[in-house]
């Protein structure tokens, strides 16, 4: 029978605790990692040091490397994490404003997303060299948020119904080339204009 590292395991409930601790500081420090990454990369580029991201993210270089053994799994993972976190926004800003409201505020986010995916965007082509796809699930992920929002506003009246989450996709693909190509005063005039038009009026409007 196998026997134990000396003082490897701490037993019943104590161990459990130690675990579910272990593992939130592993989710944790993931997390500032991605976070870190994606600001360091925008900022220094690709050729950045490891040490540079783990110092941003106040970790030590070897949780670096346990997290992500490689440069392009840390930038294929970092992306993923940002699109994410913004598509989850649509239902979060749900449940805070009107569908209307939470549609623009969410716009906004994607503006800052956009803005930060451009800096990275040598970073994104290594990663696509390596043979791995970032963009994979991003049609899906956008796509879904975005018919969250516009189902609400159908719902409670406030966005038109005769438009579509591709049509979206398309009008806000050109707000973010124009961000990234003009002032950020510009761009929240064009999603102004944006919900303008994706706005429900009434005949008399």
């Amino acid at each position: 029978m196998p026997c134990r590292w000396a003082g490897s395991a701490v037993e019943g409930d104590r161990g459990r605790e130690v675990l579910r601790r272990t593992r939130s500081d592993a989710l944790q420090n993931r997390a500032r990692l991605l976070e870190a990454a994606v600001q360091v990369f925008a900022e220094q580029g690709l050729d950045t040091a490891p040490a540079a991201i783990a110092k941003q993210a106040g970790v030590g270089v070897g949780t670096l490397y346990r997290h992500f053994p490689t440069r392009e799994a840390l930038i294929d993972a970092a992306y993923r994490h940002q699109l994410t976190l913004v598509c989850g926004k649509a239902t979060d800003l749900l449940t805070r404003h009107p569908a209307a409201e939470a549609t623009k505020v969410w716009m906004e986010h994607f503006l800052d997303y956009a803005t930060t995916k451009s800096g990275m965007s040598a970073a994104l082509n290594a990663v696509i060299a390596s043979g791995v796809d970032p963009y994979a699930d991003s049609r899906a992920l956008l796509t879904n948020a975005v018919a969250t929002l516009l189902e609400a506003g159908a719902r409670d009246g406030s966005l038109r119904t005769d438009v579509t989450s591709d049509d979206v996709l398309l009008l806000m693909g050109g707000v973010a080339y124009s961000a990234q190509h003009s002032t950020g005063e510009r761009a929240r005039r064009l999603i102004d204009l944006l919900m303008d038009a994706l706005t429900a009026h009434s005949p008399a409007d």
